[in-house]
């Protein structure tokens, strides 16, 4: 049965819970376009290349496209985020135990926010869908060996990132050494603004796929569709989502571009460059190869290796180890969360 928007609709008087789904979707995307989309365009707004205001509406743009766009070219994300857990049996009790996942998430997304740290929000989807997915089936809810692309992701997004930031620092250093300085920025801005655009819309193609794959499975559960695997997504979905993201980027951005480009490290232009670059050649691997990995990890990792480029004492690791710890506690504070609202619910 293709699942058109007016099949959709015309279910959602017979699953009520449907409506509750596609919601809190919406709001998990929106709770991503807030925390970790401004991360794609941190560097640029730290270089002075673009205003925050203009960096957000650029943001918010590409963000919309590579969601709809990159979903036509690969799925291997969505792939693994159907396929990292299972939720079969109880179809009630896995879409209880799903939208307990869902709600953890958000709340957890929320404190991060408020708190202006770019905490993973990825990351925190992943943990609280993993840990309703124990609560309704024991570890076996658990699919190791894609959850395993999880872990290669992070370890990927942190040492690619920062090693990426640092040699391709020295590379444009190298080739502009005879470039002067004043021309050289002007190229600079231009690669800057074309960097951005690139990584917000990586940034869409990667938490897209992720938000529309637990979107779709509480919908084929709700349906009695088969779940595995099943990651061709209908385009009214493809746009809910971009558009719910575009809006939580234009309405909570300002926030975390301040905590990344601002209090971290001071970056000049050719740096700015340098930072981007790695994180558009990060996140591209990481989606052509089904990791799911977080822009702000990513991002980061990367605008860290450029200001060790020169000095490690360049960065201010009192930021970046606060970040690091919200990460670290992202996953079992949002599994415990999940885990514990999905045992609530399934026992109402």
């Amino acid at each position: 049965m293709e699942l058109t928007l007016s099949v959709f609709l015309s279910q959602a008087g017979n699953h009520p819970i449907l409506l509750g789904i596609l919601a809190l979707v919406i709001g998990v995307t929106i709770i991503s376009g807030a925390t970790d989309a401004p991360n794609a365009i941190a560097s640029a707004v730290s270089t002075r290349c673009l205003t925050p205001g203009a960096a957000l509406a650029l943001a918010a743009v590409f963000n919309f496209v590579g969601l709809v766009g990159m979903t036509y070219i690969s799925t291997a994300v969505a792939h693994t985020m159907f396929n990292m857990v299972d939720f079969s049996g109880n179809t009630h009790q896995a879409l209880l135990a799903l939208i307990a996942a869902m709600i953890g998430s958000i709340g957890w997304g929320v404190f991060c926010w408020f708190w202006g740290i770019p905490a993973s929000k990825s990351h925190s989807l992943i943990a609280g869908v993993t840990g309703g997915a124990i609560a309704l089936n024991g570890l076996a809810g658990v699919v190791l060996s894609e959850w395993m692309l999880v872990i290669y992701g992070m370890v990927f997004s942190l040492v690619g990132g920062f090693i990426l930031g640092m040699t391709t620092t020295k590379i444009i250093e190298f080739l502009f050494s005879g470039v002067n300085r004043q021309r050289g920025n002007k190229v600079c801005m231009v690669l800057q603004d074309i960097c951005a655009c690139a990584l917000s819309f990586l940034h869409g193609a990667q938490d897209g796929q992720k938000f529309m794959s637990i979107g779709l499975l509480g919908i084929a559960l709700a349906f009695g569709m088969e779940t595995s695997g099943a990651t061709d997504f209908p385009l009214w979905l493809m746009i809910i989502c971009s558009a719910a993201m575009s809006l939580g980027t234009l309405l909570g951005g300002k926030r975390i571009i301040k905590s990344v480009a601002m209090d971290m490290v001071s970056l000049e232009k050719y740096q700015g460059v340098a930072a981007s670059l790695s994180t558009v050649i990060t996140l591209f691997v990481a989606s052509m190869t089904g990791m799911p990995v977080s822009t702000s990890h990513c991002s980061t990792a990367s605008i860290m290796g450029v200001g060790a480029s020169k000095s490690f004492r360049r960065v201010n690791w009192g930021v970046a180890r606060r970040m690091v710890w919200a990460w670290v506690l992202t996953f079992p504070c949002c599994g415990f969360i999940g885990w514990a609202l999905a045992k609530l619910f399934m026992m109402l």
